[in-house]
């Protein structure tokens, strides 16, 4: 087996367990603005939390993506046009999401925050979605021909392996952003993710535990099996510990069962990037799939310089944000005058008169 591939196969592994890790307790919160937050200060908390690392975790995604691209373009062409439709609606969730983001407070009106509390949580939930069924299929089987074509119609990658994949992805990331909200909040909302999570990770874990076996079965190896039994042991970890209130060490004993998953997942599905469920013959594999030796040493190169300024930028981030949220740091809500006085100001305030002068700055929660 040639080591560059492999390198980079291990490199785009470690790139969706960072993005799995980092993006999904952030998807997870924003799910829970409407599944667990009980009022508009419960909501700007669970905001507060994720507002100075949201977008920066996701990096990771588009960075697999671009390794992806890069490394192996047979495999993203294969994937990315199998699942045309699928990525394009998460990448909708998405561009829905960021905007909800930013517009959430713009305005000081119940109606309005309901809209992009509904618009945070349902893009959330369909991102988590998306992504956990298109990896899933990535390492359990698309309908691809000797070329890499997908064969059959625009559903023709519907399976219940990517219900499976979307479902362990969802559960998981929700389980992890109570873990999260329990190391990063404090006061009631603090302790209620505590206990949430306490009575939830038993049966929201179960979806990815299911994955992980499922891929096992189709090509599991003795590593990768061992893989498995470490992360049951870190999730079993993560329950007792968030049951005696150790919040930091229940959050790191859930990411290494994550990491555990991950790596069963992929090692028992290496060499091959996406299996062909009309023909083994037709399996795209690190060989087959790569791009030169000459970009990926290129590649790696770049990486080696780039990869751990990025790390490190990041790590800053969540250093300097490190300190618990609660209630108390909240101020007063305010926002931009309802839409129909501010069209008035627009309109017939001279320029640098009153509506000039306001500044979208104050808008922001």
């Amino acid at each position: 087996m040639e080591l560059l591939p492999t390198v980079w196969f291990v490199a785009i592994a470690v790139l969706w367990t960072g993005y799995l890790f980092l993006e999904g307790f952030d998807l997870g919160v924003g799910m829970l603005m409407k599944l667990f937050a009980r009022n508009n200060t419960d909501r700007r908390v669970l905001l507060n939390t994720i507002g100075p690392v949201w977008d920066g975790n996701e990096v990771w995604l588009l960075t697999a993506a671009g390794a992806t691209f890069a490394a192996f373009p047979l495999w993203y062409a294969s994937l990315f046009s199998a699942l045309y439709l699928p990525l394009l609606i998460v990448l909708v969730a998405l561009i829905f999401r960021a905007v909800a983001f930013e517009y959430r407070g713009k305005v000081d009106t119940a109606r309005w925050r309901t809209v992009w509390d509904w618009a945070i949580a349902l893009g959330s939930f369909t991102a988590a979605f998306g992504i956990g069924a298109a990896l899933a299929l990535t390492t359990t089987g698309l309908p691809i021909d000797s070329n890499g074509d997908r064969q059959g119609g625009p559903f023709a990658w519907f399976s219940g392996y990517a219900v499976l994949g979307g479902f362990a992805v969802v559960a998981f990331a929700l389980v992890h952003a109570l873990a999260f909200l329990a190391l990063k909040t404090d006061g009631e909302v603090r302790h209620r993710a505590r206990r949430w999570f306490v009575r939830l990770a038993p049966l929201a874990l179960l979806p990815l535990l299911a994955w992980t076996v499922a891929v096992q079965l189709l090509s599991g190896k003795p590593l990768t099996w061992i893989l498995v039994a470490l992360g049951v042991l870190a999730a079993a970890g993560a329950w007792v510990l968030a049951r005696r209130g150790a919040e930091g060490k229940a959050f790191g004993a859930l990411g290494a069962f994550l990491v555990c998953a991950t790596a069963s997942i992929f090692g028992a599905a290496f060499p091959v990037v996406i299996p062909s469920t009309l023909n083994p013959a037709f399996n795209l594999t690190i060989s087959n799939a790569s791009s030169s030796a000459y970009t990926l040493g290129l590649m790696s190169i770049v990486a080696a310089v780039g990869l751990p300024l990025v790390i490190a930028y990041q790590a800053w981030t969540y250093w300097v944000f490190r300190r618990r949220v609660s209630a108390a740091h909240i101020p007063p809500a305010h926002g931009f005058l309802p839409a129909i006085a501010a069209k008035v100001l627009v309109g017939h305030a001279a320029p640098g008169g009153p509506a000039a002068k306001h500044s979208p700055h104050d808008a922001g929660e």
